[in-house]
Order: structure tokens, then sequence, then C-alpha cells
């Protein structure tokens, strides 16, 4: 059963990425690989872009998801799910759990993107609303699972959460040795570690060569401060940032102990790195990108790191943005 914290010895390996990818094969999206000339010259480096964007709900959340919650007994469907998210964790487990019909319940924050909230609610889950700056999401997740003896999905400290996140990064790895390409960096966005956890798996699996960095927006770069000292970091959660979907307080338990060893470095971008991201993805290459799901291709952009082997991968992972926000990111 899912739950909010797990030994050591019950994390996730690359064989749990590749049983994903059979869970949740003719249900998720095999998004494609896509590359671009005018990235290309851009970087100085041939670049291979995974848009999770195309993905079910638009982000790579569903494919957790569905490895998780499709693995639930049915006396555990029966009681329902719990689960905290700004918004993308969220219409993962929304779709999913409609899908296999379960009743689902999403804890999410009173400032969530209009545009997320309403979508979890069209996929029939009920929402209770929190203040991310004067509440837990953990605690009334759990109290919730608690009293209705509903199954609690964490948005990334879940061996099955992660595992779904990794086939992304599989998939990515899988046509580049169809076509005969060897990666030398993948950048992944990370919030509270989940993709970059089952990216680093998945490299284990498929490419051990590739250098992997996560991707921080200012302000929640605890995974990079956390590498740096060795120890878990939290994040300034006092503060705004753009990237509502990596706003997570600190690494996961079971996340940080697989990244630790595995990620190269952790980089961080500033919020106008990632509004000429935005602007740049949507102008030259017709893609729309939500802000955190923006924050890998916005270090490639700002050159904060060096591409090994003259070939990088960049994982999308989101398009869920609000017409404001998008717009900002239009007009500079």
């Amino acid at each position: 059963m899912p739950q909010t914290e797990q030994p050591a010895s019950a994390l996730p390996t690359e064989d749990d990425v590749i049983d994903a990818a059979r869970q949740i094969s003719g249900v998720a999206v095999k998004t494609p690989t896509l590359e671009f000339p005018v990235l290309n010259e851009r970087i100085g480096a041939r670049i291979l872009l995974k848009p999770e964007i195309f993905q079910i709900t638009g982000s790579f959340k569903f494919r957790g998801a569905w490895n998780c919650l499709s693995r639930l007994s049915e006396a555990q469907r029966a009681k329902g799910v719990v689960a905290f998210s700004s918004g993308n964790h969220a219409q993962g487990i929304a779709a999913a759990a409609k899908r296999l019909g379960i009743p689902a319940t999403i804890v999410m924050p009173q400032d969530a993107p209009q545009i997320k909230i309403n979508r979890t609610q069209s996929l029939g889950a009920e929402i209770i609303f929190y203040d991310r700056y004067a509440e837990s999401r953990e605690e009334i997740s759990k109290n919730f699972a608690d009293k209705h003896g509903a199954v609690l999905i964490p948005s990334y400290d879940d061996p099955h959460i992660i595992a779904g996140q990794g086939t992304a990064a599989l998939e990515l790895f899988e046509d580049a040795a169809r076509a005969g390409i060897e990666v030398g960096t993948l950048l992944a966005p990370c919030g509270g570690g989940g993709l970059a956890a089952g990216s680093a798996l998945a490299r284990d699996a498929k490419s051990p060569q590739t250098g992997l960095f996560t991707v921080e927006p200012e302000g929640y770069d605890d995974h990079a401060r956390s590498f740096a000292s060795g120890t878990r970091e939290t994040a300034d959660t006092t503060r705004a940032s753009l990237c509502d979907a990596l706003l997570a307080p600190m690494p996961g338990e079971m996340t940080f102990a697989i990244n630790q060893p595995r990620v190269k470095a952790g980089l961080v971008v500033s919020e106008e790195d990632v509004l000429t991201a935005m602007r740049f993805a949507f102008t030259e290459l017709k893609l729309v990108i939500e802000p955190g799901g923006c924050v890998a291709l916005a270090a490639l952009l700002a050159k904060k790191v060096t591409v090994q082997g003259g070939v990088a991968a960049v994982i999308l992972s989101g398009g869920n943005v609000e017409i404001s926000t998008f717009s900002r990111a239009l007009t500079g």
C-alpha cells in the first residue's frame, strides 16, 4: 500500500521503472522525442525534447498516478484515495481514479492555478483547499485518510509513483538508442524529486553514461543545496514563485536517497530565465509549456550547464499554464 514514508530497503529500482512501463502501456500516452534545428543552433549541440505536455492531463504525473492506482486492491479502491498537490499530481490522480472508478479527494492550496483546480474538479475529484503558508497539506491529507480509510497517494515519495514517472525518461532513452544517439546530459525539472528519481533509475537501466541534472526555480533550490550539503535542506516556502508545480518544501526521503548518489548537480534558474524559455518555446518551437515544466529548458538556454558529448535531453514536464501567466511570458 502507498504510504508517506518508506525505509531505504523499499526504494524502487531500475527494474521497477521497466515494470511500470508495462503497467502503463496502452493507457498513458507514449509522448514523442522531438528535435528542432533552431534549438540545436541556439545551443550549439543536439537537443532532444521529451514533451510531457502531450501526456494525459498535460503533465508527466499521470504516469505515476496510473502505475500506483491501478495496483490497488478492490478493497482499497472502494475506500478511495486522497492526495495533496498544487495541480498536476491532482489531475493525474483524478484522471486515473476516474478511469478506475475510484473516489478521489485532493488537498490543494487556495492559490493553485484556476486552470488546474477546474480540470481536477472536471475529472470528478473532490477538493479540500488549504492555506499553503499556514497549514500542512500532509497533516490534512493524513487526517482525511485516517478518518475515511482512504489510501494516501504521495506526490513523489512512493515507489510506484517514482517508477511511473521514470517511464518518461525510459522512453526518451529508448528513442535515442533506436536513432543511434548517445545522450550525454539529461535535465529534469525538480520539485519533490519524483521525476528526477525515476529518471535516474531509467538512466541506470538504459543510458548509464548520461549525466543527470535537476533544475529548480530560485527560492526553491532545496535539492541543489541538499546535494551540496549532503543532507535534506528546506525551501523558503514563504516565497512566491511562478513555478507552482515545483514548490515542495524539501526533497523527499525516498527521492533524495535515490537522487543524491546519481545526480551530478542541482541547477537553479530565475523567473526571468523561465519566462524567456516559455517565450522561446512558443515562438520558435510552437510549444506551450507551464513555468515549472520549462525550468530544464530555461537552464539550457541560460547556459547553466555544459552539454556533454554534444547531446542533451530535456524533459518538458507540463503545459498547464494560466492564460495570464502565459501572456506575461509572451509580452516579455
